[in-house]
């Protein structure tokens, strides 16, 4: 499974999604799922809906992550051929100078480009440690003028990405683009094809949602439709295993998969996810019975489609399931094979205990 895990998030990786243009990675992912026996539908926000029947006296399922990455729009073609962006996401700002970007023109005609950083040589020590805001940054492609820009295909409303790239470190761990959330996308997949086999299952509805990074639009919307008894949302977990963010909490990159009791974002959006109660029991016994490893966070300044996804129609039961995740929104995130791994057992194990017997009754948890 580690194998196949890898592969997988190698190619999501690879392919290029900003935040509404998605459709790159929609499409590899139909293709591979298009052998098992699912109902394929793509809505016209770009959601991904793949269908398992199962046991229709159960609580139905909806099992998801996000294909999008955050990246950059151009906002202007300066006549020297250099380009301004404007930022889509939560873009970390002293991290974008001397970085490898992709203009996203179309499959097989995209253009790389870098984020210009002042030479040096002639930097004066007043600017040494000041982080450049973004609107003042600037691309080069290699082009000597804005006629030679346009040439290429890009034009104001080109989606930029940070140049996609993928590392092996090891046996286990990955660095790279857009791990969050392709890693998420890459259980998914690998869920599906094990509840596709013969075995207990309620209906799952397995979404690979649009625009998350553009203020969590596209899950809610696929909600809205299927009507799921339970989400589970798939996303990265901040570590807390780095000297610069041992204050965090205590998740550790290889220490396996976790879940969220807890998170809010109070910079603008407020909102976040308090799980049902029921759902925490659900995987705690289930990882004891399998005895896989279950770490847990709760965090502030982080949230995810689920926060939405639990006011559709009179409230959906909900959690956030995670993998643990170094240098989050970087152009060189890093997560451990591991734990996707372990992330799937569980994922599949407690999907299959969800039968016609199991309640939402709160009052069973509390």
């Amino acid at each position: 499974m580690k194998d196949r895990l890898r592969s997988l998030l190698e190619s999501l990786m690879l392919t290029p999604g900003l935040s509404g243009h998605e459709d790159r990675v929609r499409r590899l992912i139909a293709r591979d799922l298009a052998d098992l026996p699912l109902k394929l539908r793509t809505d016209t926000l770009g959601n991904l809906i793949a269908t398992l029947e199962g046991d229709a006296g159960a609580p139905s399922v909806m099992l998801f992550a996000h294909t999008d990455q955050l990246g950059f729009i151009v906002r202007k073609v300066e006549a020297n051929g250099l380009i301004r962006i404007e930022r889509l996401g939560g873009i970390p700002e002293k991290a974008l100078p001397a970085q490898a970007v992709l203009f996203c023109v179309g499959e097989g005609r995209d253009v790389h480009g870098v984020i210009a950083n002042k030479s040096h040589h002639a930097t004066p020590a007043e600017e040494k440690y000041k982080v450049t805001p973004y609107a003042e940054l600037f691309i080069d492609v290699g082009a000597e003028n804005a006629d030679e820009v346009h040439k290429l295909g890009i034009a104001i409303g080109t989606p930029v990405v940070y140049d996609p790239r993928v590392i092996h470190l090891n046996e286990n761990r990955v660095i790279g683009t857009s791990i969050d959330d392709r890693a998420g996308c890459a259980v998914v997949m690998e869920v599906a094809r094990q509840l596709s086999k013969d075995g207990p299952r309620p209906t799952v509805h397995f979404v690979f949602a649009v625009l998350e990074e553009f203020n969590l639009r596209g899950a809610m919307v696929a909600a809205q439709s299927i009507k799921p008894d339970i989400a589970i949302q798939l996303d990265l977990a901040l570590n807390s295993d780095t000297p610069d963010m041992a204050h965090r909490g205590e998740v550790a990159l290889g220490g396996g998969p976790a879940i969220s009791l807890y998170s809010f974002h109070g910079r603008g959006t407020l909102n976040g996810t308090i799980p049902h109660p029921a759902l925490p029991h659900l995987f705690a016994e289930t990882a004891r019975a399998e005895k896989i490893p279950l770490q847990r966070t709760a965090h502030t300044g982080a949230l995810t489609d689920s926060s939405y996804v639990q006011l559709v129609n009179e409230g959906v039961a909900c959690i956030d399931v995670c993998f643990p995740c170094r240098y989050t929104h970087t152009a060189l995130e890093m997560c451990d094979l591991r734990d996707l791994e372990g992330l799937t057992k569980l994922l599949v194990s407690v999907i299959r205990r969800v039968t016609p017997s199991f309640s939402l009754d709160r009052d069973l948890y509390t």
